[in-house]
């Protein structure tokens, strides 16, 4: 037994094996993801690329030999397999070490640390269902709605309608919560949450669409919760602020909205600075926004218990059924007494322009009418929910009536409109579910924190699906306390919660904090989904907003996003921001449902939830809610916020995302495809559908390089994007030997189709002769219903120069074989001067000779042609051909006639050919043709041309070299004749050489008075003659378009059929050889 020494060896090449499913060996490449510092490459290399596990509980001296003695005693049948694979517990120990970390705040907050933590491992997560997923779901979905703007629903809609409201937009939340859980429970779901979920399972055009929407709608949240802060600050807190003061009672609205934009930009700019600063300082105020959320809400209903047995103090002046700016009067009623003496009141001095408490120069309507004091918050056992149970829509500028109080109806002065409390903006159900709607959304919170959660797929459905059903049942009994509890004036006056609440200065404090914090966290978020969707580099023009500090943050997306932010301040107006955000997140949350029933109808192997209780109807019911509700909300912003997901999936889409994630799409793609195929199964197409599918076969070079890329321009202008084209080649070997070649050549192909725009599939076949690989491409290319109908082949160019046969024995094989395939084949001769995509001919014509029928296929081709910008100007002429006996005229007649039936614009020429003697220069030429093909076959035979040729086959034997179309390079069957090392020559030996040496110049004699073939005579003539006639009538056409005359039934004159194309064709510029598949192509029926 001979005795080896294994020597270790340090392989630094990189494993082919190197991604997995879902699992990237510490190659964070496709989600845009950088190594996590804490994974180092605890798997080594044995010499071979044979991974092997580093094993704590060894010591490094002897773990080497161990590890080689398990692999020689155990693992020795897959040595080969390990040179590629890993190992079992290679990949397990990979598996267990992946961890997710999140793009939201938590990896920056730590990557703000030191260098040294940087390298510690990372800790693993640990958070539960309560605090990982549930409390910021709540803190998410909870917002300022809640606090401004339900009891102003509730008020104008009633609490029918406003429970329906709540049910719409809440229904819709928790059938996409549904379809989330199925999706984040489908495997592990990095960062970005709902980013990476859509475009995962849509793929990047939706993904990115989506994303951007979503990350939109994240930014106009922040806008509406710092509009809210200050809208609380302004009104309730601090109301000495406001910078801005109206000039006079009727310009109160337009002086707020300006404080809104001052005070809204200082707080935009403050936040932005503290995000930018650190997101550590916005993760510790976290708990306390939360906190200020949690008491916010439970003083609610201990204000509402309260005011069962202690309503609180709340009067609303009326003016016969008409409300009252409270602000602007100090005692309700027309008159006051002071001492002894009755004088008029403040109310009295704004609506009569005499103090005289007798004048009459007063307003008509405060004459007529009384003044009265109601209880504003009468209290959960005062019955006042009847009045409140419908709505009461208003128009802008409508003054708010208590319709159970009497008035005399008198119209009033204008001028005392302003005294009235009235109605801000027009009021509609529409306008109140996209008002509402941003108060139900928040749900991806529990998503977004995957990476940090104990586990993920059992924590994401049953936190967020908890938190969903605790925020609608908090919206629904608020609807139902605020209509109890509230008198219906008040609440249509965007009633603050401040006194109902219980202690009442809670509500102030926790809304205003918690409306801050919500901003906070949206303008920590979107910068970041931002980032996400830029470093997965499917949306060029912002890949300059993936980059950021040092640490990770994101500086330059921060900076857009405030100033996007900045935008919607600057509406001002929450009632007009909130729609707007609506939209963006309803988009994302019909993709979201949208995924789900796409992987769920496709049932794809990978598709295996943890989740169980979901459904495609569900999925399909919460997509269409969404669009529902987006059109119901506000018609044109979502026709806007469409239009902005469909521009950015098309730019994507033009781009080429060269992005694959396993997504749906291509699941549905595949199986839309495989309906379509077994549709077109089912028979040929109709001759009105037809059009040519083309099997393009390519010449390579020795470097595996297209030889003429104008085969796939002219195949780009004759397709323009329509139909099939195949692209094919073959390589001249062994497929074992020339796979590396074949993977080669069809990158090659690829690019340069990419180039020519050439839209279709490519195919390489490995074959022992080129012929046989062609024959192979001809049957097998295509599938099913799709295959092709047309082949485009190239001239063989040289083919008089070559010695050799094999250069134009392929080309007639070829065409022998689409002939035998029923298959129409086009020949376009001169190829290199065939025009570039990037010409134009401004003139000039496509001429057609229509010398038999084949189909039709020559009066389709131009005209498929002109639908190109290259040839769209050309004009059309088709010549036919007349003999002696026919009537020319007539010919013309009819084949105008035939051509206005078939819809075609062309002029028609009949040309007539007389009947002429054969002329001297055609016997002379096909003297010349059968004298060569002698010549040659002779120079074949001769010995010294067979050894010679053997040796030839023997050298290139040595080498793998790859054979290209029509090339001279295809190896014939030839009897090679063994070796000659050692002979003894006798007296008859010598005598046979010396005759075989004699006879041939015998043979060559023979050549001189060889007599031409009469058949081969007639053919030549009317080469010739046609020849003559093109030349003279189309020498200055654009492209001529002839038909192809098709080879003999006997192989041996198949070189004298090349000589008869070359005759047929000699000196024109550009010429397209036509021969048809045997079928009509073109109707002149409907």
């Amino acid at each position: 037994m001979p005795h080896f020494t294994v020597v270790p060896v340090q392989d630094n090449s990189p494993s082919n094996y190197d991604s997995l499913e879902g699992v990237n060996w510490v190659d964070y490449r496709d989600t845009g993801q950088g190594g996590y510092p804490g994974h180092g490459d605890t798997v080594s290399s044995d010499g071979h690329g044979n991974h092997k596990e580093d094993s704590p509980f060894l010591s490094s001296s002897d773990s080497a030999s161990k590890r080689n003695d398990y692999y020689d005693k155990n693992l020795a049948l897959f040595e080969e397999e390990l040179d590629i694979r890993p190992k079992v517990s290679s990949l397990l120990s990979r598996l267990v070490s992946y961890t997710n970390v999140t793009q939201g705040a938590k990896e920056h907050e730590e990557a703000e640390s030191a260098d040294a933590s940087r390298r510690q491992m990372p800790k693993s997560p640990n958070m539960g269902t309560l605090m990982g997923v549930y409390l910021p779901c709540l803190q998410n979905i909870f917002g300022v709605i809640l606090f401004l703007r339900l009891t102003w629903i509730v008020g104008t809609a009633g609490v029918v309608q406003s429970f329906l409201i709540v049910l719409m937009c809440c229904s819709c939340t928790m059938l996409t919560a549904i379809s989330m859980s199925a999706i984040a429970t489908n495997g592990v779901v990095p960062a970005g949450g709902a980013y990476f979920m859509i475009s995962r399972s849509l793929g990047p055009e939706f993904g990115g669409a989506v994303g951007l929407c979503f990350y939109l709608g994240t930014t106009f949240a922040a806008a509406m919760y710092i509009l809210g802060a200050i809208e609380i600050f302004l009104k309730y807190l601090i109301p000495q602020a406001a910078i801005f003061h109206p000039a006079d009672i009727h310009a109160g609205s337009g002086a707020m909205l300006n404080n809104m934009r001052v005070y809204g930009t200082i707080c935009l700019s403050l936040m932005a600075v503290v995000v930018f600063v650190g997101v550590k300082y916005v993760n510790k105020f976290a708990s306390l926004f939360l906190a200020c959320v949690i008491i916010s809400i439970v003083s609610i209903y201990a204000g509402a218990i309260k005011s069962i047995f202690h309503p609180p103090e709340f009067p609303i002046c009326m003016l016969g059924n008409r409300t009252l700016v409270r602000d602007l009067f100090d005692v309700c009623g027309k008159t006051v007494v002071v001492g002894n003496d009755t004088v008029p009141s403040q109310l009295w001095k704004n609506f009569c322009s005499s103090e005289n408490s007798s004048s009459t120069h007063c307003d008509e309507y405060f004459l007529q009418n009384n003044v009265t004091e109601i209880q504003g918050i009468p209290g959960l056992a005062s019955g006042i929910i009847n009045e409140n149970m419908w709505g009461d829509y208003m128009e802008k500028g409508q003054i708010l009536e208590k319709a159970s109080l009497s008035s005399v109806d008198v119209h009033g002065s204008m001028e005392t409109f302003g005294f009235y409390v009235s109605a801000d903006i027009a009021t509609s159900f529409t306008l109140l579910v996209g008002i509402f709607f941003p108060s139900a959304t928040g749900i991806m919170a529990g998503s977004n924190r995957s990476g940090d959660l104990r586990d993920a797929q059992k924590s994401i459905p049953i936190g967020t699906i908890l938190a969903i059903t605790t925020t609608s049942l908090v919206y629904f009994s608020s609807v139902v306390l605020f209509g109890a509890c509230i008198e219906g004036a008040v609440l249509r006056d965007n009633f603050y919660l401040w006194f109902v609440m219980y202690p009442p200065w809670v509500i102030v404090i926790g809304s205003f904090f918690s409306t801050v914090g919500a901003g906070l966290q949206s303008l920590t978020g979107a910068p970041r989904l931002l980032q996400a969707i830029a470093k997965d580099n499917i949306i060029p023009f912002l890949r300059v907003f993936g980059h950021g500090k040092a640490n990770g943050e994101p500086t330059w997306a921060l900076l857009l996003t405030g100033l996007i932010a900045e935008l919607g301040i600057l509406i001002a107006s929450l009632d007009m921001v909130a729609p707007i955000l609506s939209m963006f997140f309803l988009m994302c949350y019909l993709f979201v449902n949208l995924a789900c029933a796409v992987q769920t109808l496709l049932r794809t192997p990978n598709w295996r939830p943890r989740f169980r209780y979901y459904h495609w109807a569900l999925s399909f019911l919460g997509m269409s809610m969404c669009l529902a509700l987006m059109f119901i909300s506000s018609w044109y912003y979502a026709i806007v916020a469409m239009g902005i997901a469909g521009m950015i999936y098309k730019y994507i889409e033009y781009q080429g995302a060269e992005k694959e994630w396993g997504d749906g799409i291509r699941g549905l793609s595949l199986s839309a495809a495989r309906y379509a195929l077994l549709r077109l199964e089912a028979g040929p197409p109709h001759t009105k559908n037809w059009r040519p599918q083309l099997l393009v076969l390519l010449k390579l070079d020795e470097d595996l390089h297209v030889k003429y890329p104008r085969m796939l321009t002219f195949a780009s202008q004759l397709k323009a994007g329509k139909g099939l084209t195949i692209v094919g080649s073959v390589i001249q070997g062994s497929f074992l030997e020339c796979y590396g070649e074949t993977q080669a050549s069809e990158q090659a192909i690829k690019n340069m189709m990419e180039i020519e725009r050439v839209k279709g599939f490519c195919q390489v076949v490995v074959a022992s002769k080129v012929r046989e690989g062609i024959a192979h491409l001809i049957q097998s290319c295509g599938l099913g219903g799709m295959k092709h109908n047309t082949v485009v082949m190239g001239w063989p160019y040289g083919w008089r120069q070559s010695e050799d046969p094999r250069a134009w024995k392929t080309f007639i094989n070829t065409v022998r074989c689409t002939t035998a395939a029923h298959l129409a084949l086009m020949v376009p001769k001169n190829v290199s001067f065939y025009p570039s995509n990037h010409e134009r001919f401004t003139d000039g014509y496509i001429d057609v000779w229509w010398i038999v029928h084949d189909g039709g296929m020559l009066m389709l081709l131009p005209f498929l042609l002109k639908q190109h910008k290259v040839w769209r100007k050309c004009k059309m002429r088709i010549f036919t051909v007349a003999q002696m006996d026919d009537n020319s005229i007539q010919m013309k007649k009819d084949l105008a006639t035939f051509l206005y039936q078939l819809r075609l614009e062309a002029e028609v020429e009949v040309v007539e050919m007389h009947n002429s003697d054969i002329s001297a220069y055609t016997y002379e030429r096909t003297l010349m043709m059968e004298q060569r093909s002698q010549m040659l076959k002779q120079m074949r035979l001769s010995s010294a041309e067979r050894d010679r040729e053997a040796q030839l086959v023997k050298d290139r034997h040595s080498l793998i070299r790859m054979g290209s179309l029509y090339s001279d390079e295809e190896e014939e069957t030839i009897q090679v004749l063994p070796e000659k090392n050692q002979m003894t020559w006798t007296s008859e030996k010598i005598e046979a050489e010396r005759r075989n040496r004699s006879n041939a110049p015998e043979n060559f004699r023979e050549l001189i008075s060889i007599k031409p073939d009469q058949s081969n005579v007639r053919r030549m003539h009317t080469a010739v003659k046609l020849n003559e006639v093109i030349v003279n009538r189309s020498h200055d056409a654009r492209l001529v378009l002839l038909n192809m005359p098709g080879p003999p039934r006997n192989p041996e004159g198949d070189e004298n059929y090349m000589e008869f194309l070359e005759v047929l064709t000699e000196g024109l510029e550009r010429v397209l050889l036509v021969r048809g598949g045997g079928r009509e192509v073109i109707t002149i029926y409907s």
